[in-house]
């Protein structure tokens, strides 16, 4: 905890100044001299006992820290209670080192944001190249690990907010299937869309944080086999597995779809079944403009975010308890929250109804039949497949503060988050000194067989074993 402490102060508020943590936790080296006395008395809560993890500033800790979605307008108010995801790893005899910076309000308060950047945390920065975009909206979760400020991070995903940082910044992200994580506690979004999910520095360690937070070996059970036998082995690895290759999720980044067809031929090598190409046609993300997914977003970001305020004990006394009030506390300090860019997302939201909308009932039904029925389920039917894989993201974007985001990739993640399906970001290979990260997806309750192909792609990389993962700061 000490070395974490001093490297957080070294390289995140000074130094390169990655701001990625956005708050240390204050109690965190007393937390840790008490797990380490549990230890000395043989009580280990976990296999994790005492190891430090991030957790998202739009994660609920009902601690000495603040949970603000990055927002100034949440400042003056804290949560009433641990997440049910934080508690859990509290009884882990986890130890929360601190809030890690993100895209405010997870990204979706205007379509030209700026990937990372909040007005309570500033700009997060790419290790790897400080010019460059962590990625959004778990941007300090993917930064702060590959930076080495932790070894554990807790992000969140609405459609793409795990993987992109995590392709990005070289780690391991993976968004769960719905329903897998206890819900609750996390600063909304959409409820139909919005999950946490685990980030480390490799897939053992991804897989061991989902054994933790389930309280089932299934995950971690998927990528380590027993050391004295070679047929278990065989049985645990990719042999015999079927992967379909979708071919319309290339195309973005030359040297990116490279690297991800040899990580592919790696995947073969290995005895896995490749289908390539699989048709599978990329469903419009939200920031297109005009999609279903965006009419469910905003409909739900209003109704959710409304009854999250609500709930939210008063501090202040102009805390704010609806979206509205977020809306009018950001034109009343445009100087800080909007110097940027603007709140369009939230402005449409707030001027909408309520989830009884036929436009509404619609989208969703829309967007759930083209994301699944005859999305993932139907490709996967078709072809007899264990999962799917493309390339995450091309490499890192630049940090354009002026004109936002570049929009360049990213297709893989759209449909798995509509259907509420698992995708996991792994790294393949570097191109120009940059990750980038190999998209895995399946159907509903698929984590173990997309951890399993996650951890070949690893082992084959051999990213890992030659410290190939490790920027220069």
């Amino acid at each position: 905890m000490d070395h974490l402490l001093n490297r957080i102060g070294e390289v995140d508020a000074a130094g390169p100044q990655l701001r990625a943590v956005i708050e240390t936790n204050p109690a965190a080296m007393e937390l840790a001299v008490a797990r380490d006395a549990e230890r000395r008395d043989g009580h280990l809560r976990s296999s994790l006992h005492g190891t430090p993890i991030l957790i998202k500033d739009n994660i609920d800790t009902a601690d000495d820290m603040l949970t603000t979605a990055g927002s100034l307008a949440l400042m003056g108010s804290r949560p009433r209670a641990d997440a049910p995801i934080v508690t859990r790893l509290r009884d882990a005899g986890m130890i929360v080192i601190g809030k890690t910076n993100l895209s405010e309000w997870a990204g979706f308060r205007s379509p030209k944001c700026t990937s990372g950047w909040s007005a309570r945390g500033g700009l997060t920065r790419n290790p790897w190249d400080v010019t460059r975009s962590a990625g959004g909206s778990s941007s300090g979760s993917g930064a702060a690990l590959a930076a080495g400020l932790a070894p554990f991070a807790i992000g969140t995903e609405t459609d793409g907010s795990i993987v992109c940082p995590a392709s990005y910044c070289g780690v391991v992200g993976l968004k769960p299937t719905m329903g897998v994580l206890p819900a609750g506690g996390v600063i909304p979004i959409a409820h139909s869309q919005d999950i946490a999910g685990p980030m480390a520095r490799s897939v053992s360690g991804v897989a061991v944080l989902m054994d933790i937070l389930t309280d089932n070996t299934t995950y971690s059970a998927a990528v380590t086999a027993p050391a004295d036998s070679a047929a278990a082995g065989a049985e645990r690895g990719v042999a015999g597995m079927r992967i379909g290759v979708t071919r319309s999720f290339f195309g973005h980044h030359t040297a990116t779809d490279a690297v991800a067809d040899a990580a592919i031929s790696r995947l073969a090598a290995a005895g896995a079944e490749i289908v390539d190409p699989v048709k599978f046609e990329p469903l419009p993300m939200y920031d297109d403009g005009g999609s279903d997914e965006l009419t469910v977003l905003l409909y739900e970001f209003k109704h959710d975010l409304d009854q999250y305020l609500a709930a939210r004990p008063i501090g202040s006394q102009d805390s704010p308890r609806s979206l509205v009030d977020i809306v009018e506390f950001n034109r009343q300090n445009s100087a800080t929250e909007l110097q940027w860019f603007g709140q369009e997302f939230m402005e449409q939201a707030a001027a909408l109804g309520g989830l009884d909308a036929p436009e509404y009932i619609k989208a969703r039904s829309e967007s759930l039949r083209l994301a699944r029925d005859e999305g993932i389920d139907a490709v996967l039917k078709r072809h007899n497949l264990d999962a799917l894989v493309s390339p995450a993201f091309p490499p890192a974007i630049m940090i354009d503060l002026v004109n936002g985001d570049a929009e360049i990739g990213g297709d893989a993640t759209t449909a798995p988050a509509i259907a509420g399906y698992p995708i996991l970001s792994v790294p393949m290979g570097l191109v120009h000194g940059l990750p980038v990260g190999l998209a895995v997806f399946g159907t509903a309750h698929s984590e173990p067989a997309l951890l399993k192909i996650a951890a070949s792609v690893e082992r084959d990389a051999g990213l890992l074993a030659e410290g190939g993962l490790q920027p220069a700061i």
